[in-house]
């Protein structure tokens, strides 16, 4: 399939998003975006000054303060409309979030829409969330003439930061809840990904939303990076990427409310008892669609040597299956992001190659398209067991026992999320209580969502709460007004 390239070319310059208008930035810079698999530029966004970090803050504590008067009704009509306009966007702002971070149109255009779906039960869930009143004698020896009103009152301004991998929905799982919480956002996407972000603004632009209350910053991480994560009008931040900056972002901060979703190295723990066919169609799955470009993507397969040998030969047959290619043709395993990515992942195979680890199928690659592979025998003196590829690689160690899983899960410096295959309930739910992370699933495979389930990182794999209410908590805070009666 020859790209047409009918949404963007070469010469679209995006300009970023002001106090509700259109702007070029005084830097008089841009930055070049290219696509992971046309390997050429499919435009250019503004790589802004401190100074336009420092107005985009200053507008949005404007315009937050008339937006936290705002009733929840009237917050909620202009979120319906971003709603329905990414709806009626959906074709253009999938066909850029392919071109851009190379995902297949089909996965593209299910972002949009599901980041409608979010949008709108986020208003829902908004619209449901009620405070609390409290009785003083309630308490021993309290006062039955104190009454405590508990309300959520919005933290003011929002600093957004997604990742490249869910350009449109990661981005709009932090827009949406901090804006029908009455907060404004500081926009900072990820540089790769910043053209679909900015059409996704420009759907809500349509909607009608007061000028201020959302700001887009793009630019070069050297120049505003530290500056706007450390900047004094900031008054939460919630990031998803990976590790070691979020790390380092909270080392900057100081004393801000923070959540942070890491990376992660997901297990697929195959008991011996488990269903191998159905436990394959489900790691297959977990670990390389879009690439294993997901942070809740299976990462390593522990495997009961029992049925070690079976297993692998079914995810050998499914892995062969498997797409790869260019995501015009909807391929499930696609370019990398870069040939950075594709880099890293050589080094970590070559590793484990090295020392004594067996390629069971894959070990290609053209350019940044790294082929599936999956690899046998790899033990814990291996990088890849415990390193986030953030690829389509998926190691194979095999265990002896249940708690040999247990404690190599929790010998990991992450702890985002968890498969267990099992036939056994009891045994499943007694895996999962032993194990360190944040969401373990039983008989199906790591992902994220649905989008109202809590969404949680322990270890090197986060902090906080993400899920839509858990989401709407984190960026406001409880305030209590005592009523003493007379």
């Amino acid at each position: 399939m020859v790209s047409t390239l009918s949404t963007l070319s070469k010469e679209i310059t995006h300009k970023f998003y002001l106090n509700g208008e259109w702007k070029e930035s005084q830097s008089g810079q841009t930055l070049d975006i290219e696509s992971p698999y046309l390997h050429e530029v499919i435009g250019k966004v503004q790589a802004i000054t401190k100074e336009e970090v420092d107005q985009a803050v200053n507008f949005a504590h404007e315009a937050q303060k008339g937006w936290a008067e705002t009733s929840l009704q009237e917050r909620a009509k202009y979120l319906y409309k971003w709603a329905d306009e990414l709806v009626n966007m959906q074709n253009e702002i999938a066909e850029i979030i392919m071109k851009e971070v190379g995902k297949s149109l089909k996965d593209a255009r299910n972002e949009v829409v599901r980041t409608a779906d979010f949008i709108r039960y986020t208003v829902e869930e908004a619209l449901h969330m009620n405070g609390e009143s409290m009785k003083g004698d309630s308490f021993p020896g309290g006062s039955k003439s104190k009454v405590a009103i508990v309300e959520r009152v919005p933290l003011g301004v929002i600093l957004a930061i997604p990742p490249f991998n869910y350009p449109v929905n990661l981005a709009a799982a932090k827009l949406a809840p901090a804006l029908i919480s009455g907060n404004a956002v500081i926009f900072k996407p990820a540089t790769q990904g910043a053209i679909s972000g900015i059409k996704m603004i420009e759907a809500l632009h349509k909607a009608g939303l007061p000028k201020g209350l959302i700001n887009i910053v793009t630019g070069r991480g050297s120049v505003i990076g530290d500056y706007l994560v450390e900047h004094k009008g900031i008054n939460m931040i919630s990031f998803t990427g990976g590790t070691n900056t979020g790390a380092h972002l909270a080392k900057k901060v100081g004393m801000i409310p923070l959540v942070l979703e890491l990376g992660g190295k997901d297990p697929g723990i195959v008991c011996e008892d488990a269903d191998l066919h159905e436990a394959a169609k489900h790691i297959i799955s977990g670990a390389f669609s879009y690439s294993g470009q997901r942070c809740t993507a299976i990462k390593r397969v522990l495997v009961h040597e029992k049925v070690a040998n079976e297993l692998v030969e079914i995810l050998k047959g499914e892995v062969n299956k498997l797409s790869v290619g260019s995501p015009e043709e909807g391929c499930t395993v696609v370019p990398l992001i870069d040939n950075k990515s594709a880099d890293f992942i050589q080094v970590l195979i070559a590793d484990a190659l090295g020392k004594g680890a067996t390629v069971v199928t894959g070990n290609k690659r053209e350019d940044n398209l790294i082929y599936p592979t999956l690899l046998d025998d790899v033990n814990d003196t291996m990088r890849v067991a415990w390193e986030e590829p953030f690829g389509p690689v998926l190691p194979i160690i095999r265990v002896s026992s249940d708690r040999e899983a247990i404690d190599i899960t929790n010998e990991s410096e992450f702890g985002l999320q968890a498969s267990i295959f099992t036939k056994d309930i009891n045994k499943a739910f007694s895996i999962a209580n032993k194990i360190e992370v944040g969401s373990v699933q039983i008989n199906g495979r790591t992902e994220r969502g649905p989008d109202h389930f809590p969404f949680i990182g322990v270890k090197g794999s986060g902090m906080g709460a993400q899920g839509i209410r858990k989401s709407i908590e984190s960026m406001t805070r409880e305030k209590v007004t005592v009523l003493n009666l007379i």
